[in-house]
């Protein structure tokens, strides 16, 4: 299991540890609501004017609330249940997964050979007006293909419509570009900076632009965080953003991180190769 999975099962265990806890929390504080009424005879009614009336009505509140607390607590504990199953089902390919361009590949290659298939299946369609007898194809998956075209629209005269092509061709074209940009990013080499009270790290394995602090920044040090798109990563010790040339320049601009040799951190970034058109 490589370090991206481990720390995606890390955060899965994370989940349903307090979803636990989260549970016998509310297991107790319901055990302890009921037991605040154990000694009040079954359908007791507040005695109104009656010395004890005062210690019924406390004891009831408290009662009360100890089972409101028990409920938000099993809201809580379904809150992080559903994380946990999220976490598992979810099969998104992320920039920091160090097999995020294996992964992508992979994907890429099966849409392009889909893509290929649907329009030999279209093109044998269209000749023989059926997909019987199409290469690799049962004579079920033919029949299904065959009856989609038949109880279809009536615009729609091949197994796979236009629209099918096109929204996939669209995958194509955003998983190519997905690749490219995580491509050159690990490929130019961004470079990170020393600061008075920490550092700056341009993590391209996990493609994350790093802050590390020596000490606890402060509130407002955190908020201008925030608002330049750094979020706390507990699992790594630090603020961070996908490592992009946006995330360079956003962490420039934060005053209290400036490299302590008084360098310019955009200036010692590695220059992109220009761009060149065709020769004419």
């Amino acid at each position: 299991m490589s370090d991206y999975e481990e720390r995606k099962q890390a955060r899965i265990d994370r989940y349903r540890e307090r979803a636990e806890q989260a549970r016998q929390e509310s297991r107790q504080l319901s055990q302890e609501s009921i037991s605040m009424l154990e000694h009040i005879p079954p359908g007791q009614p507040i005695l109104v004017g009656h010395h004890s009336e005062r210690g019924h009505r406390r004891l009831l509140e408290r009662s009360d609330r100890k089972m409101e607390q028990s409920i938000a607590a099993s809201e809580k504990a379904a809150y992080y249940e559903h994380k946990a199953e999220a976490a598992e089902r979810n099969t998104a390919i992320f920039a920091d997964d160090p097999e995020a361009l294996a992964k992508l590949t992979e994907k890429l290659e099966g849409l392009q050979m889909a893509q290929t298939r649907m329009k030999q299946i279209n093109a044998y369609y269209r000749k023989h007006g059926t997909c019987q007898g199409f290469h690799g194809l049962s004579d079920e998956q033919a029949e299904k293909l065959d009856d989609r075209v038949r109880n279809g629209y009536s615009w729609e005269k091949a197994p796979y419509p236009a629209y099918a092509l096109s929204n996939n061709n669209q995958e194509i074209r955003r998983l190519k570009e997905r690749i490219k940009q995580l491509t050159e990013a690990r490929e130019l080499g961004y470079q990170g900076w020393e600061f008075e009270g920490g550092r700056v790290v341009a993590n391209a394995e996990n493609n994350r632009l790093q802050i590390f602090f020596d000490e606890i920044p402060s509130p407002e040090l955190r908020q201008e965080l925030k608002e330049r798109g750094f979020r706390w990563a507990r699992s790594e010790g630090a603020w961070q953003r996908q490592l992009t040339d946006n995330a360079i320049y956003s962490a420039s601009r934060v005053q209290a991180i400036q490299p302590s040799d008084g360098s310019d951190p955009l200036k010692i970034q590695p220059k992109r190769k220009p761009k060149t058109g065709p020769t004419r």
